[in-house]
Order: C-alpha cells, then structure tokens, then sequence
C-alpha cells in the first residue's frame, strides 16, 4: 500500500516537473523472477527506476541507511533489506535469492557505488551470480540525464531506457567463467543503452 502511495507521487513529480521520458516499457517480463541492473549517477536512481518499471522492486540497500530515524523504516516499508558493503555479504545475497525465489523483482546497481564522473564503472558479479543461481533474466536498465535533475534552481528531464531482458538459464552448478560471462554481458547492455541515450 505504502509503495504504491509513494510510487504514485513520485510518478506524478517526474511527469509533470521533471517531463521525463521512460522507453522501452514493453520490455519488463510482468511475472517471474527478474533481476533489474542499472548504472548508478545519483541518490535518485533507485526511486526513477522502481517508478518506470510496472512491478515493486526490491533493493539491497547499504545497512548504514537503516540505522537512520525516519529513513530507515521508510526504506524498510518500500522492500529494501540491508546489504553490507566492501565485501561479499552472504546473508543478504541469501535474502536477494529468496526474493527472487518467490517470483519477485530486485533492483541491483552493479558498479556497487556512484559513478562520481556518469562513466560507466566495472560491474561487480553480485547481479550475475543472482542471476544463474535463479535463472532469473537480466532486465538493463539506463538512467541518462538523472545526475544533473538539479540544476541552478530548477528541475530538469532525464530518460529511462530499458533494454530487452538477457535469457538466463539455472545450471546444475555455478562456475565461476559463467557468471564473469553474463556479468560482461550485463555491463555491455547497459552501456549500449547509455550509448542510445
């Protein structure tokens, strides 16, 4: 109830202050698993991309944010679980994977922090790893124009671009070439979305 208030407000924000444009919405799978990737330029990002996509999506959020009053329960509300950074986090991989498990949508953003220059910055494995363990597809997404929405006072469009969803299919075991392969992948489709953008 709670995502879907806010979803709509922030849905309203971006359509009629900020004009946004989103392309490629026929692309989301409606049911199923899917793993969402994108690149990350802003502390926008998880808010434009969960407002383009038709389904709830569920972050892995840095723990720290959960300590903070107020945010923390919001964040909470809108399906996040914590996830800590600087090194493999395997509960929250184990969360992620039961989520997915139950039919659900996680946003992931690969390159694990900001990108401080809009470059696109290497993906790290979490979202492939995910992705073969469930064999839930990979949904790219690219957010062009979002790391500037603020600008000398006034609010400005940027663009959703999301790209057809990469097949994954469950292998008996994970090996370690797989998940590098379909993380390059992954990366490469996010960049040719920038590159439309």
């Amino acid at each position: 109830m709670f995502y879907r208030f806010a979803k709509g407000l922030f849905r309203l924000f971006f359509d009629y202050v900020c004009h946004w444009q989103v392309v490629g919405r026929e692309n989301q799978p409606l049911e199923g698993p899917v793993v969402v990737i994108c690149n990350h330029v802003s502390n926008w990002d998880p808010i434009a991309l969960g407002v383009s996509l038709d389904r709830q999506v569920c972050y892995m959020a840095k723990q720290e944010l959960f300590r903070v009053p107020v945010l923390g329960t919001l964040i909470k509300w809108l399906g996040a679980f914590p996830v800590k950074r600087g090194g493999g986090d395997r509960g929250a991989l184990r969360a992620a994977q039961e989520t997915l498990n139950q039919g659900k949508m996680i946003g992931m953003f690969p390159e694990g922090t900001r990108s401080k220059n809009g470059e696109l910055l290497p993906f790290k494995p979490g979202a492939a790893v995910l992705a073969v363990r469930t064999g839930a597809p990979i949904l790219p997404v690219a957010l062009v124009g979002i790391k500037s929405i603020w600008y000398r006072g006034w609010f400005r469009p940027f663009k959703v671009l999301i790209g057809k969803p990469i097949p994954v299919e469950k292998p008996e075991t994970v090996q370690s070439e797989m998940v590098n392969e379909l993380s390059a992948r992954a990366q490469q489709a996010v960049a040719d979305l920038l590159q439309q953008g």
